[in-house]
């Protein structure tokens, strides 16, 4: 399990509780809701009970002699949260608590409409009741507080996502930062590393050489050697280079593919074979890159290329055509393939299939091409059993800095 798939567990791990917080949240809220919805209830029942209590002492002036009324008469003035209208049976309005219109006695018809109208928009319930001879229709709303409890869930939600998304933002941005300089410092320290063995290396070359001048052969053999090590120090020159803004010269792009194919091809298993157009056939192409930069990119493609061959056995194609402002290099080949999945996630450092390796350089390819030659790299096509085809598109007409 390579790094990356560890990394999705943890994330759908981290899915799964936020949902599960969320999940409580709204079922928290809910049950608020319902309760404080149930006490608004139980303050119109007691609202209703004053109502029929001081409708039926007005009958008969004894009652409301002996009987004190007034616990009944301060419930019903004391409501300031619930509105609640009284409508007869003909539709009519016959009493309204005055909840957020006035503080007046006297309420106008208007006022009176306006709420009528706000609890059929809301839906509000409804209670029929017999208030003295007359049979009554209570209609009654959520309290403001109700309705804010129920948007709080959204908003608690809708500030924590922020909050996350702000986090999210910030962590990512310091993570880059801080792989860049670890980045850096490798490539840095790498070069270091690699000068001193190179120069000892050398002077090797050049002591065989003085004692093999006699022998063709060795002679051969010790100028591939000499080749290989100026490659080294080439791979040396593209380490120091990380971190540094390149030099963009105009070159030919079938000759700098050309020359890629040469140094590949001689070190590639015999059973791989090479399908990059000839320079000769072909009419110039232009384009302004770091040639040594360019090609770490199309030798670490040609690499992975030849390891997801069996063996080595089966076939490298390179092509390239021009699209608007782009030249475009397609790398394709007969491997084993790349799952749909994986396009994007090749490119992230770390992550590889092979049992060695960092799995740094298709990160480093992506950064070379985006951020040094202001193009692009990408899988354009990739199945598994089927081959990869991986395209570069470079800026034309673009100048030299």
């Amino acid at each position: 399990m390579d790094i990356y798939t560890r990394k999705s567990y943890w994330k759908w791990y981290l899915a799964a509780g936020g949902t599960l917080i969320v999940i409580l949240s709204l079922a928290y809220t809910r049950f608020l809701g319902e309760q404080l919805a149930e006490r608004e209830k139980q303050q119109v029942e007691q609202y209703l009970e004053a109502q029929r209590t001081l409708a039926s002492s007005g009958g008969d002036p004894y009652q409301a002699f002996y009987c004190d009324i007034s616990f009944q008469l301060k419930v019903v003035q004391s409501n300031t949260t619930v509105p609640i209208l009284l409508v007869n049976e003909r539709g009519g309005i016959d009493g309204y608590t005055n909840v957020g219109e006035d503080d007046n006695d006297s309420i106008s018809t208007e006022a009176l409409q306006r709420v009528y109208q706000r609890l059929l928009s809301e839906n509000a319930d409804t209670i029929h009741v017999l208030v003295g001879d007359d049979l009554q229709i209570v209609m009654y709303g959520k309290s403001q507080l109700l309705k804010y409890l129920e948007w709080y869930p959204y908003v608690q939600l809708f500030l924590i996502a922020v909050f996350i998304g702000f986090g999210y933002a910030g962590f990512s941005a310091s993570r880059r930062v801080e792989q860049n300089k670890v980045w850096l410092g490798m490539a840095k320290e790498t070069a270091h590393q690699l000068g001193t063995p190179i120069t000892a290396i050398l002077g090797w070359i050049e002591t065989l050489k003085a004692v093999n001048e006699d022998r063709p052969d060795n002679q051969e053999m010790l100028l591939e050697l000499r080749n290989d090590v100026t490659r080294l120090e080439l791979v040396a020159d593209r380490f120091s280079k990380i971190g540094a803004t390149p030099e963009l010269t105009p070159v030919n792009l079938y000759d700098q593919l050309e020359a890629c194919r040469a140094y590949m091809q001689r070190r590639a298993p015999r059973k791989t074979v090479f399908q990059f157009p000839d320079p000769e056939k072909e009419t110039p192409l232009k384009v302004y890159l770091n040639p040594p930069l360019f090609d770490w990119v199309i030798e670490n493609l040609l690499r992975n290329a030849i390891d997801a061959m069996e063996k080595g056995e089966g076939s490298i194609t390179v092509t390239v055509y021009q699209e608007k402002n782009w030249a475009c290099i397609d790398v394709a080949d007969t491997g084993k393939g790349i799952p749909s999945g994986k396009h994007n996630t090749v490119f992230k450092p770390g992550y590889s299939t092979k049992t060695r390796g960092w799995g740094l350089g298709l990160s480093l390819a992506r950064r070379i091409m985006v951020e040094y030659h202001e193009g692009k790299i990408f899988v354009k096509r990739s199945e598994p059993g089927q081959g990869t085809t991986f395209t570069i598109k470079l800026p034309l007409n673009r100048k030299m800095r």
